[in-house]
């Protein structure tokens, strides 16, 4: 019983415990990284898979949060996603669910850039296997199934078997990616509404149910992604290197 409270406690202490900054050259390498992902667009087709995970898992959450029910998740290989919940299909749990799903990315990772600067990259890879772990449980199709397994996958062979050093690389990778990536999708967003493409879009369900205009809401989006990324961004800025004296 002693050994099974100090396998226990070492557990918790390894997840709760804080790990040495990484070398502000990583920092700004995976930082390189994770901006070129977002503006590369061939590997942005690929990388945007993650965004379309926090953005459903978003709308998840909030939708049981706020008393809906949740039925099921659809994740498409064109990235586009779908949650469906039931519950009133008008008030403030319809709004704040339809709401979340463009919010969360950057939210998500200016939560991470939060564990990060009090060096919890074990707390972060794990609650990132936490929260992949309960959106699987209720995806409805076999790519979003093969996307969370991958995902999920990737978070747990890290977390597992890597290093420090790789694990601080992949933990802001991860949160640079989310911060980077929160503004683009909104662009995009702008540009099918202005084409007339996405007359279901979230920022139109949300004029819908409040009778404000969809723009207003695609600026709401706008600027929660550029707020966590400018608040985000000075978390994760690493300390200046000392200046070599000759």
């Amino acid at each position: 019983m002693n050994v099974d409270a100090a396998n226990v406690g070492g557990m918790w202490e390894r997840l709760t415990g804080a790990q040495p900054d990484p070398p502000w050259w990583l920092v700004i390498l995976v930082g390189l990284a994770a901006l070129a992902a977002v503006l590369h667009t061939p590997t942005w087709r690929v990388a945007r898979n993650v965004v379309t995970i926090a953005h459903e898992g978003g709308h998840a959450l909030v939708a049981l949060l706020t008393g809906r029910r949740l039925t099921g998740i659809k994740l498409h290989s064109d990235t586009s996603g779908v949650t469906v919940s039931r519950g009133k299909p008008h008030g403030p749990g319809m709004v704040f669910t339809a709401l979340a799903g463009y919010a969360t990315p950057p939210l998500l990772g200016l939560l991470f850039a939060v564990l990060l600067a009090f060096g919890r990259i074990t707390l972060l890879l794990w609650l990132s296997l936490l929260l992949l772990g309960g959106m699987l449980v209720m995806i409805r199709n076999a790519y979003g199934i093969l996307s969370l397994v991958v995902t999920g996958g990737t978070v747990f062979a890290v977390s597992w078997f890597a290093g420090p050093t790789l694990q601080a690389a992949f933990a802001y990778l991860a949160a640079s990616f989310l911060l980077l990536a929160g503004t683009r999708p909104v662009v995009e967003l702008q540009r099918m509404r202005s084409r007339r493409m996405a007359p279901t879009s979230d920022a139109d369900q949300l004029a819908h149910l409040t009778g404000v205009p969809g723009l207003t809401w695609v600026l709401l989006f706008f600027a929660v992604a550029l707020g966590s990324l400018a608040l985000g961004g000075y978390l994760l800025t690493p300390d200046t290197p000392p200046v070599p004296r000759f």
